[in-house]
């Protein structure tokens, strides 16, 4: 059953969504500019986190924090990350190469900052969350070459392969899916595992729960929105080009698989059938679908269902980093 807290949650949802859905129907009419949604939408608010739990990087050109709980390897004494001249995490420390999701338009490490210190103290490692760039601007693929770029500066530094896990959510999770599938066609070490949370896979939004979870989903239902976003991310690409939806991939070789996405979502075919084709092709994949829960429910501090799918996260994360 779910909490009493989701309830609430899928009403403040709703709300937040009203003003950004009608400003949605105004640019598909084309009575306001595109940069007004852009800006509405990218006001999002950075949470309060303990001073000193995060540390900006420049990963060979590419922004990205470290973000950190206390006591896990690597952190500094006292306040971790904030000792001038301290490593942000040790080189022998395993880590959790994070990739934000915002329908590749919107979103930063900053505003993930609680999220990932929550992910971080239940793991036991450090995450190093990238700062991509995004559409429009910067169109497929930009953001994904950043992300293969960050990745290639971890091994620099020192760390293994079989030291990191690669983990995103939504736009974030097909960008874990497409690193990793770059990084096999250009011979680089794979990560240990990987880990999607209500990731995106098909932008030709081929998906049956497209439609019949259209009412039921508070966050990318009943809205013009993927269209809006598929628009601005690809540029008229293809949208079954593998790199840009991996569930048209060949997954073949792909390490170990954790999948998490919501019962209400829209894109929870994007997760099963993503699931089926892993599985098809020889991949260790756990698919874990959350009844009644919305879109990367993951974030959500005040529900008990977050910190219980958090809590299985860091298990898969145990039985794969072990550095």
């Amino acid at each position: 059953m779910a909490s009493p807290q989701l309830a609430a949650l899928i009403q403040q949802l709703k709300a937040e969504r009203a003003p950004v859905v009608q400003l949605l129907e105004q640019v598909a009419a084309g009575r306001v500019p595109l940069q007004a949604f852009l800006d509405l939408a990218r006001q999002q608010p950075i949470p309060e986190v303990p001073p000193g739990s995060w540390r900006a990087v420049d990963a060979a050109g590419v922004r990205g924090e470290w973000i950190m709980a206390p006591g896990v390897p690597g952190a500094a004494p006292g306040v971790p990350g904030a000792a001038p001249g301290v490593p942000a995490a040790a080189p022998g420390a395993a880590v959790i190469f994070y990739i934000h999701g915002g329908g590749w338009f919107r979103g930063s490490p900053a505003v993930y900052r609680d999220f990932l210190g929550r992910l971080s103290a239940e793991a036991g490692w450090p995450v190093f969350a990238v700062q991509y760039r995004l559409a429009p601007e910067a169109p497929f693929p930009a953001g994904l070459d950043d992300c293969v770029r960050a990745y290639d500066w971890l091994l620099e530094q020192g760390r293994q392969a079989a030291q990191v896990i690669i983990m995103g959510d939504s736009a974030g999770g097909n960008l874990v899916l497409a690193a990793a599938l770059r990084l096999r066609e250009l011979g680089r070490p794979l990560p240990a595992a990987l880990a999607c949370l209500s990731a995106v896979t098909d932008l030709a939004v081929t998906g049956e729960t497209f439609r019949t979870n259209q009412a039921a989903d508070p966050t990318l239902g009943g809205s013009p929105l993927m269209d809006l976003v598929v628009q601005m991310y690809l540029g008229g690409r293809d949208p079954r080009q593998p790199l840009a939806s991996p569930l048209y991939a060949d997954l073949r070789g792909l390490p170990p698989l954790l999948i998490q996405v919501g019962s209400a979502e829209v894109l929870l075919d994007d997760s099963r059938r993503l699931a089926e084709r892993a599985r098809a092709a020889g991949v260790d994949v756990t698919l874990e679908v959350w009844d009644d829960l919305p879109h990367v429910f993951q974030f959500y501090p005040e529900l008990p269902e977050a910190h219980q799918a958090v809590e299985r996260i860091g298990t898969f994360i145990a039985q794969h980093l072990t550095a």
